[in-house]
């Protein structure tokens, strides 16, 4: 059996779980709250929807401090707390039985590369990516006339599973089959150190869902990643 395949509902709190586990040497926090640093990725968790966890979470962001938190429903946000961002994403699990084929060939991608990273992640806006964010796992890529065009890596490793992340091609490359030959290795990977892959892709992004479905992924439910910040702490850090 998988390792993590009847725990799925430690995808309900993503970030958590993998803070909690896999990525714990990222962790900043306490037992209540936890974020990456902000140069690795933009998330952030509470343990629970206790006023005390949001309380720990106010301390950890500090004043004007924003975070990312991905959850199975809304948030119940204590008074002095805002909704800046709300973003609907279908988390889906990869549940096929045989890998993809990979058609593209490929390389590693390594800290030479953010730069170039960064650059097609501008452009491309596939979600949050930090100079650091590639520290989190694999992540691969594809060049073409001198440089990268398309790319794909692992971002979320709650315990036995691992989320597939910036998956992205330059416009002028797309239609070749680059980011599902990068998701297909991917997927390679992750199930053969026993480990279940999942992504986030928002709801109105249907074509990349048909992709995905493609892949053998299947949604497992709706996402919300809510981008909030505690007014209060920062109201009380101008007083």
């Amino acid at each position: 059996m998988i390792a993590g395949q009847d725990q799925s509902s430690l995808l309900d709190n993503p970030v958590w779980s993998a803070l909690s586990t896999t990525h714990a040497s990222f962790a900043e926090g306490d037992s209540l709250a936890k974020r990456y640093p902000v140069d690795v990725a933009p998330f952030a968790a509470t343990r629970d929807q206790s006023p005390e966890s949001y309380g720990s979470l106010a301390q950890l962001l500090g004043p004007e401090g924003t975070a990312a938190i991905p959850l199975a429903t809304m948030p119940i946000l204590p008074a002095g707390w805002s909704v800046v961002r709300r973003i609907d994403s279908a988390q889906m699990i990869w549940t096929s039985k045989t890998s993809p084929s990979v058609e593209r060939s490929f390389e590693e991608l390594n800290i030479s590369n953010v730069d170039e990273m960064l650059a097609l992640v501008e452009l491309t806006k596939p979600g949050p990516f930090s100079k650091r964010t590639h520290e989190l796992g694999s992540y691969l890529g594809i060049h073409e006339d001198g440089k990268l065009v398309a790319m794909a890596g692992e971002r979320l490793r709650p315990y036995g599973y691992t989320e597939i992340s910036a998956v992205c091609t330059h416009p002028d490359y797309r239609g070749r089959g680059y980011a599902s030959s990068l998701v297909s290795v991917l997927i390679e990977r992750i199930t053969r150190r026993n480990e279940i892959p999942f992504l986030h892709v928002r709801t109105e992004n249907v074509d990349a869902i048909r992709v995905y479905e493609k892949l053998g992924f299947k949604t497992r439910r709706l996402i919300n990643i809510v981008v909030v910040k505690n007014e209060q702490s920062a109201h009380l850090s101008n007083s």
